[in-house]
């Protein structure tokens, strides 16, 4: 990908990120992302166009608002940095393949809903299946422009896995899991089948190893007990984002130790596996 595209890609990562941000605010309160306009939560005033930069207005302002001095949470400029560092990321990973779009919506639903899940424990379904429409919809546009039709089979067997496995722990133990995990790993299935099951694979297994290390180290500091509640929809997003980004060679491995998959034909990193 020529490197021009990669900073366009970057920069639209940042103004992404920006409003993602807006998403998290809002919608686990059930308010617009479009209207009103973004302004300080404790004066109301309207936050200025000059102000409204991604990540530079917040280090110009000193992070605090320009009328009443609040501080900015953090939070906003380390998801626009983290929204443009990952779409640059996943521009590298894919170059300019069909799949490259269903893989940068697929991540910023991810963000938005981790960062949900962070502060309020929430999945909320108005992120949620935004992010599997459009996911699934950009896939369809790949599988047309690619002639992969087969794949999307795969994709829906993935959806449908996930989310079937998910059920069946949730009834069994619903302390274990909300039904917002569920949901979750239905829109993981998605945006990972298209790749392979190996990646749903490993994006399960790596959200349930980090869990469980956060959770151990948590209750060795005397943080949390056994009890506590963490926020799985982090480590299942965090899980799925670093399948996207660095699974492919760990499937490739063990596709070498003998268990061949669907999309073994050894191509190069930077592009999608057929």
């Amino acid at each position: 990908m020529p490197p021009i595209l990669v900073v366009i890609i970057g920069l639209l990562g940042l103004a992404v990120g920006s409003f993602l941000n807006v998403a998290v605010s809002r919608v686990p309160e059930g308010r617009s992302v479009v209207r009103p306009r973004s302004a300080c939560p404790r004066c109301a005033t309207p936050i200025a166009p000059r102000d409204n930069v991604p990540v530079v207005s917040w280090l110009l302002l000193r992070r605090r608002c320009r009328a009443c001095r609040v501080p900015i949470p953090a939070r906003y400029p380390l998801m626009e940095a983290l929204t443009a560092l990952l779409f640059v990321a996943e521009a590298l990973r894919f170059g300019r393949s069909a799949t490259l779009p269903a893989a940068l919506v697929f991540t910023a639903g991810l963000l938005a809903l981790a960062a949900c899940d962070a502060e309020r424990f929430l999945l909320p379904r108005r992120l949620l299946y935004p992010t599997l429409g459009l996911t699934a919809a950009c896939l369809l546009a790949a599988a047309a422009a690619a002639g992969q039709w087969h794949r999307l089979g795969v994709t829906a067997a993935c959806a449908v896995g996930g989310f079937a496995f998910f059920f069946v722990l949730h009834w069994v133990r619903p302390a274990w899991l909300g039904f917002g995990d569920v949901r979750l790993a239905g829109l993981l299935g998605t945006g990972l089948g298209w790749l392979g099951p190996w990646y749903l694979v490993l994006a399960l297994l790596a959200a349930s190893f980090a869990g469980l290390l956060v959770g151990v180290a948590l209750i060795a500091a005397g943080r949390a007990t056994r009890q506590s509640r963490l926020p799985f929809g982090l480590f299942l997003a965090a899980g799925a984002i670093a399948a996207l980004l660095m699974g492919a060679p760990v499937v490739h491995w063990y596709e070498k130790l003998g268990a061949p998959g669907p999309y073994a034909t050894g191509e190069p990193l930077t592009t999608v596996h057929r």
